[in-house]
């Protein structure tokens, strides 16, 4: 499905700044470790050095005294330490091991330090006055903890900074570009006289971008004004001479047969001529607004009600109400009835013709067209809304253009819509036009 510039841009930038952060973070935690351990090692050593001197210069009287006072005040215990004692060593971290490291090398190589001694947690430091074995139990919060609460927030602020630091640069570097994509959408949709992209721009690279789009913008603008006045000529200078032909032909051919079918070859060619101009201007819609499918189609197709050799069905609920430009719609609808009374005959002649609104998605109206002729071959299907492509000769007589089905389907996509062609189940050419449902009225 792919990914925005600015996701992607942001991504990318979040995956380096917090990346960034957590290796400072490991790198500081590491810096700290070395001169932490060593601090509570010899904040731990002292304790065991000032207890074993207490213990060791106190009558047994007073001992009992001292051990209360440093369980009341120090929260230390001292315990007989027995040969039966069972203990873990205390290795929870780098830290913790680097302490019992350190305590080994301060006490010497005969202290154990456990984090548990006969199923009792706690920081035990084992140690011998004059052969006598005791165990001194420490409160464990007097080794601190690399990486504590308060770095956990000092860390995670620099998280949060980091990504809105990363939004904000994503939205700066995607800025431009969705402008220019904004510029290019008004473009094609044939809009050149919108805003123009800002050429002051302090990067050289977007400011070079802005002007050059600029400047093609404007030439595009140009080459629509000429072609405007172009077909403008081309409509009144052919127009004219047709119409003096026509009257010319009226006047001076006395065989009435031979008058007819001049006169059918200049209509064509007067037909032609229109199609190509409606080709040629087919390049943006009016205001979009909700035209009632059932009275538009019904409007189209009163040429085609009661004719001798019609037989037309419509069968169009009437409140089914699209979003579109009305005239633009109409001429959609008589371009493609036109293509049916032309291609879409039984071979009896007669055009059958059934209109309906099926089903649709969810925010769609359909409009289907299903005549009874003879169909087109399914691999030139894609092709009928070329322009100029004919697709047979059952379906290319000389009295088309070949421009019919590709105003329908460029008018609308310009509405929101689409045209699908297939040939229908039993045969014929079916036409399905989807517009959006114009919103219901407060």
């Amino acid at each position: 499905m792919g990914i925005s510039l600015f996701a992607r841009t942001f991504l990318l930038l979040a995956a380096l700044l917090l990346g960034s952060v957590l290796a400072w973070f490991q790198t500081l935690r590491t810096l700290e470790e070395e001169p932490r351990a060593v601090q509570s090692a010899q904040q731990l050593a002292t304790l065991v050095n000032l207890t074993r001197a207490a213990l060791a210069h106190a009558d047994p009287i007073a001992r009992i005294s001292l051990v209360t006072t440093l369980l009341q005040q120090e929260n230390l215990r001292i315990a007989v330490r027995e040969v039966a004692d069972t203990h873990l060593a205390y290795d929870y971290d780098p830290l913790s091991r680097r302490i019992s490291a350190e305590l080994a090398l301060m006490l010497g190589p005969q202290t154990v330090v456990a984090r548990q001694v006969n199923g009792f947690d706690g920081l035990w430091i084992g140690f011998d006055i004059d052969g006598d074995r005791f165990w001194l139990l420490a409160d464990p919060a007097r080794v601190g903890q690399v990486g504590g609460a308060t770095w956990l927030v000092w860390l995670g602020i620099a998280a949060a900074l980091s990504l809105l630091g990363a939004a904000l640069f994503a939205r700066l570097i995607n800025q431009p570009l969705l402008q220019l994509s904004a510029a290019t959408a008004r473009v094609r949709s044939g809009d050149f006289s919108g805003p123009r992209l800002d050429e002051t721009e302090a990067t050289h690279e977007i400011r070079a971008v802005n002007i050059g789009f600029n400047r093609m913008a404007e030439q595009l603008a140009k080459a629509e004004a000429d072609r405007t006045l172009m077909l403008a000529g081309i409509s009144h200078d052919l127009r004219t001479p047709l119409a003096r032909l026509r009257l010319e032909i009226e006047l001076s051919v006395p065989d009435e047969t031979t008058r007819q079918l001049m006169a059918a070859d200049i209509d064509q060619v007067a037909a032609i001529i229109d199609k190509f101009l409606d080709y040629a201007r087919v390049d943006q819609v009016q205001q979009l607004q909700a035209v009632d499918l059932a009275e538009l189609t019904a409007t189209a197709l009163l040429p085609y009600q009661g004719a001798p050799d019609c037989a037309v069905t419509l069968d169009v609920p009437p409140g089914l109400c699209v979003l579109a430009d009305p005239v633009e719609l109409r001429r959609v609808l008589d371009n493609l009835l036109q293509n049916a009374s032309r291609y879409g005959r039984s071979p009896d002649g007669l055009l059958r013709l059934q209109i309906s609104a099926p089903p649709s998605p969810s925010g769609t109206l359909t409009l289907q067209l299903a005549d009874q002729g003879p169909g087109v071959p399914p691999p030139l299907l894609p092709r009928l809304t070329e322009p100029f492509f004919r697709a047979d000769s059952a379906r290319t007589a000389a009295n088309g253009s070949g421009l019919g089905l590709a105003i329908a389907d460029k008018t609308l996509q310009l509405m929101g819509g689409a045209l699908e062609l297939r040939n229908g189940v039993a045969g014929g050419l079916l036409a399905r036009l989807r517009l959006p449902k114009a919103p219901a009225e407060p």
